[in-house]
């Protein structure tokens, strides 16, 4: 590995028998590759994360939080998220990163005092995370592009086909806080319900409902994946 060449963390439970977690290293290397150099990955299980894991995440130039939850720890993953949206540390949440990037928004900027995912509290009022009304499990659907987004820009047409495996996302009773920003919406469904999120004036947060990194299986270059590992490249 060069000394160029940008260390991931991968926040998650690894689970070989699911898809995204096969995806990902895949879809990391063909990055680097498509930007001359490699990218190097590590998973971090959740259980492992600390209270405070500033200092556990120091070493690595970007995060991603991945799908497959609930977590062992959903405490130590909103403090990974935290530590790379409070220190300007790339960012990319996929599925159950995205779910537990708003609970983490939600409660640090928005202040809710419960921010709770209706899959580890199902009789909840108010969950962040709702379930879907119609459950995105091993289905592919549009995503319409917020004009001059970020996540926009990069895919550089008004809207894409991605695949789906999840049953949640983020309520339409605190959708609406995001047209305040400084989080944006930045791609919706056709129902308008939010699919993916990016944070002004930061190096590079987003976060998706859909996983990008299935392309990889298919051997096609993302271009989310990619401008996050050039973003992690361009911080280490």
């Amino acid at each position: 590995m060069a000394v160029s060449d940008p260390r991931i963390a991968l926040i998650g439970d690894y689970n070989a028998a699911v898809k995204a977690h096969q995806a990902i290293p895949r879809a990391l290397a063909l990055a680097g590759e498509s930007l001359g150099h490699g990218c190097a990955c590590e998973w971090l299980h959740t259980g492992t994360l600390r209270e405070d894991p500033s200092e556990q995440l120091g070493q690595y130039d970007g995060i991603w939080c991945v799908p497959a939850s609930p977590y062992v720890n959903t405490r130590g993953a909103i403090a990974a998220i935290r530590t790379a949206r409070e220190t300007g540390k790339p960012f990319l949440g996929t599925c159950g990163g995205f779910q537990h990037a708003m609970l983490e928004y939600a409660e640090a900027v928005w202040g809710v005092a419960r921010a709770i995912h209706a899959e580890l509290d199902p009789t909840a009022d108010s969950p962040v995370i709702a379930p879907l009304e119609c459950s995105l499990v091993e289905k592919d659907d549009e995503v319409r592009f917020a004009p001059g987004s970020r996540v926009g820009s990069l895919y550089g047409v008004p809207s894409a086909r991605e695949e789906y495996h999840c049953r949640y996302g983020l309520s339409r009773e605190y959708s609406a806080r995001l047209a305040s920003g400084p989080l944006r919406a930045s791609a919706w469904d056709a129902d308008r319900d939010v699919r993916a999120v990016e944070l002004d004036g930061h190096p590079f947060f987003v976060a998706t409902l859909f996983q990008p990194e299935r392309s990889a299986l298919s051997g096609r270059t993302h271009p989310l994946i990619r401008a996050f590992v050039d973003a992690a490249r361009r911080s280490g």
